[in-house]
């Protein structure tokens, strides 16, 4: 992006505009829920661990 400090710029994935419209709710970038995904994937990460090693 030509108009940016560093020629890019972060964007979400979806047309807000459009998106405003039919969702109850859409998550910020940056921010959204990129933390919650990392946390649960490393929850689950250690969950699959102890039912291998057959731990509680």
């Amino acid at each position: 992006d030509a108009r940016s400090e560093f020629g890019y710029r972060l964007i979400g994935d979806i047309c807000f505009e459009e998106a405003k419209r039919v969702a109850s709710a859409v998550t910020p970038v940056p921010g959204g829920v990129g933390p919650m995904t990392v946390a649960m994937l490393l929850h689950n990460t250690l969950e699959s661990a102890f039912r291998f090693h057959h731990l509680q």
